[in-house]
């Protein structure tokens, strides 16, 4: 039974994961500084797991944080494009920053792996689909550069200090309790609880862009893969994590449409700046190196996504 510690624990990646962890009976600790995490994530786990309430750059609570642990999941970050081109610097703090001093402590605490949230950000707009772990990076957002960077920190990491790392290059990822609400909110959600309570989801653009949703128990089952393959295989190791299918918003939209039994038409907006027009994986490596099987495909996830927001309007 391991100390696993989360970052960004009460996020909705990492509250996720957090959920899981505990249910295949490991310890599990978290820090957040609920800069965007909830603590409603957490509810149905207070009494179970251990809550560090901090910031991943406070030096003191992050020795804290990764003291006796084996295993770290790195979920912490600003998770935000269009912040990321408002607010630069903080992004790279939080990211960046944040990634080097989550190894760096890891690292003087002897813990085992770090698997890391990576993004598919980095690729950027760089031309080839579909996306594959040996393309140059191209990221076209201080939120992908500051990402590709933790990458790199992670690599370093591997090689200078033996520290295991892996990351993992997420692609759209969607599920229950991923917050609508924000500003900055991915658009599964938006788009969900947009037709739920009757309104139009607002696309920005004409809708074609498509993008490789993935339906967060992917995810987890990429995480939990990570932190027991082979060292000598993916140690250093950057796996795309996705489904391998693209999709564009207006096809999300109709299928939305379809699960709740009614046509939905959204409203149209002008393009945003740093978002990126198309992006899908091939994620052959990491079903090669780490036995990933993506196994609940998009329109399954959009389903039980539907069901659990319809569950609590």
């Amino acid at each position: 039974m391991a100390l696993c510690l989360v970052t960004g624990g009460a996020g909705f990646i990492g509250s996720s994961l957090a959920r899981a962890l505990l249910g295949r009976g490991d310890r599990v600790r978290i820090i957040d500084n609920f800069s965007s995490g909830k603590r409603e994530n957490l509810a149905d786990m207070i009494g179970r797991l251990e809550l560090i309430e901090a910031d991943i750059l406070d030096p003191v609570a992050l020795a804290r944080a990764v003291d006796g642990v084996e295993l770290v999941f790195h979920e912490a970050a600003i998770p935000s494009v269009p912040k990321s081109m408002e607010e630069p610097i903080e992004n790279h703090a939080a990211n960046a920053t944040g990634t080097l001093e989550v190894l760096e402590r890891a690292r003087r605490a002897g813990v085992r792996r770090v698997v890391y949230a990576a993004s598919s950000a980095a690729y950027g707009d760089a031309p080839g689909l579909p996306k594959v772990e040996s393309m140059p990076p191209a990221p076209i957002s201080p939120y992908g550069g500051s990402k590709l960077a933790g990458e790199y920190y992670c690599q370093v990491y591997a090689r200078a200090y033996g520290l295991e790392t892996v990351c993992l290059r997420y692609f759209n990822v969607f599920g229950p309790r991923q917050d609508p609400k924000s500003e900055y909110a991915a658009v599964i959600p938006k788009f969900i609880t947009s037709a739920l309570a009757g309104q139009q989801p607002r696309i920005f653009g004409d809708g074609s862009q498509s993008r490789d949703f993935c339906h967060i128990d992917n995810v987890v089952e990429a995480n939990f893969k990570a932190a027991s393959a082979d060292a000598r295989q993916v140690s250093g190791g950057v796996f795309n994590i996705a489904c391998g299918v693209a999709t564009d918003l207006n096809q999300v939209v109709a299928l939305i449409g379809d699960v709740l039994g009614r046509k939905i038409e959204p409203r149209h907006e002008p393009e945003r700046a740093g978002d990126i027009k198309h992006s899908v994986a091939d994620i052959s490596a990491a079903r090669a190196g780490l036995g990933y099987t993506a196994a609940v495909s998009f329109a399954e996830g959009l389903r039980r996504t539907v069901e659990w927001y319809k569950s609590k309007a």
